[in-house]
């Protein structure tokens, strides 16, 4: 199972854990300013001042959360990041996981409060899915996988039973009683329309929430993740486990927006002139910390030429086994060769000609190309190869195009997609809010 169809299923509940820090101002009117709760200029801190050395255990409301389910819980966010992590960010990993586990705790709690169960063949059948996306139906392959990286299918099955209930739990008691008009939508629809073909951007976001007292420790914090980010570390991953947006559900996803949309100067100038692929952050906007990514960008309703499906032929020259003496006259000949053949009829036979190999792929779209290659193939005309790219070790490649369907002017999305997003965006920030009540409402023992 890869690390990123495995980092889908981490927790949906992400929340940044925020400890107050000491107040340092000079004027006692500007510390009850600054502080509503009335606390002292100068803090004492008595017995542990760092709540993270603790047994990341805890008892939700009668509910053990045991130190098992968190090192099984953190092995699955472990095995996306693909990498070793220092046994100091395990420790915060598992201090990040002990709140998630409180939330799913609290979301299946809240669920059977309102007598919403979740059937364990239902789970089941949810966890067979999973197998069979990745595994091939064997279930028996995933649970040994699980079990190899320190985690368990009853680990996945809780999280699953936990997405299951809070998914139902929104719908009946939410989703019913969010009203999106239908001037709404149109009016959406017209701002679509009016800037077609400027720019929109698609985001990934991890937000995590800070007052004054807390700023600096949240800033640590988000530096982190970006340091850990930079050196290989899934974004959909930390975004699941770490961010307090609503997006945090979706690995960050914000989807196709325009700068308008954030709502704030600052983060329309810094997306404005990010590339696809930058990351950026941790920057600070109201009520805390962001860190963003740039997916990818677009022009709105315009079709992007990336879209086209291409007839591609790859032909391919092998080095191995060949002596290094002999390598660069083979390659030279190959490249002469190549510019030679008369189109793609000739491929096959030329490409036999030179000792080459040739693999045909009729449908496969632009952007899914390597980005270093998709400009170079989109300017291609049919029986043109690209310049040669690869090494002796790999061996050396060119692409043919043989055919390209360009993709239809984008009408851009319909009104019930628009009005599904629209709905779907306020029912998460009632959630949102009704899981910070389910928070301030439970009895909740660390051990």
């Amino acid at each position: 199972m890869s690390a990123n169809r495995i980092s889908k299923f981490l927790s949906l509940a992400a929340v940044a854990g925020l400890a107050l820090s000491p107040i340092s101002v000079s004027a006692q009117a500007t510390a009850e300013t600054a502080n509503p709760l009335g606390l002292p200029t100068d803090v004492s801190i008595l017995g542990n001042s760092d709540p993270n050395v603790r047994k990341a255990t805890a008892v939700v409301n009668g509910f053990v959360i045991t130190g098992t389910d968190v090192d099984q819980r953190a092995a699955l966010l472990v095995a996306a990041n693909e990498r070793e992590i220092s046994p100091e960010e395990l420790e915060r990993v598992k201090m990040q996981v002990l709140r998630n586990l409180i939330d799913e705790t609290l979301q299946i709690q809240a669920a059977e409060t309102q007598e919403i169960t979740i059937p364990q063949a239902e789970i089941d059948q949810s966890y067979a899915r999973v197998a069979a996306q990745n595994f091939g139906q064997d279930e028996s392959a995933m649970g040994e996988y699980l079990r190899s990286i320190g985690s368990s299918p009853q680990s996945l099955k809780r999280q699953i039973h936990g997405e299951l209930a809070w998914s139902r739990l929104l719908r009946r008691n939410f989703a019913p009683f969010v009203n999106v008009s239908a001037d709404e939508v149109n009016d959406l629809i017209q701002r679509l329309e009016a800037n077609r073909g400027t720019d929109e951007y698609r985001l990934g976001e991890i937000f995590l929430q800070a007052t004054p007292e807390t700023a600096a420790q949240v800033q640590g914090n988000a530096q982190q993740i970006v340091e850990q980010l930079r050196q290989g570390g899934s974004f959909v991953a930390y975004a699941r486990q770490f961010s307090q947006a609503s997006t945090a559900a979706v690995g960050g996803d914000l989807g196709w927006i325009a700068l308008p949309q954030l709502k704030n100067p600052q983060l329309e100038t810094v997306v404005g002139e990010m590339s696809p692929g930058q990351l950026v952050g941790p920057l600070e906007i109201p009520g805390g910390y962001w860190i963003g990514l740039l997916i990818d960008k677009r022009q709105v309703l315009t079709a992007d030429p990336r879209d086209a499906v291409l007839s591609l032929k790859q032909i391919a020259l092998d080095f191995t086994g060949v002596p290094e003496a002999e390598r660069t006259p083979r390659l030279e000949s190959f490249l002469a060769g190549v510019q030679q053949l008369r189109g793609c009829g000739d491929a096959e036979a030329g490409a036999s000609a030179l000792g080459a190999t040739v693999v045909t792929n009729d449908e496969i779209a632009a952007r899914a190309l390597p980005e270093q290659l998709q400009q170079l193939v989109l300017n291609l005309q049919l029986g043109q190869v690209t310049p040669p790219f690869g090494s002796f070790e790999e061996g050396v490649r060119v692409l043919m195009l043989c055919g390209r369907d360009d993709p239809q002017a984008a009408s851009g999305p319909d009104f019930d997609t628009l009005m599904g997003q629209l709905e779907e965006e306020r029912i998460q920030r009632r959630a949102q809010r009704y899981l910070r009540d389910l928070r301030n409402d439970a009895y909740i023992e660390y051990n």
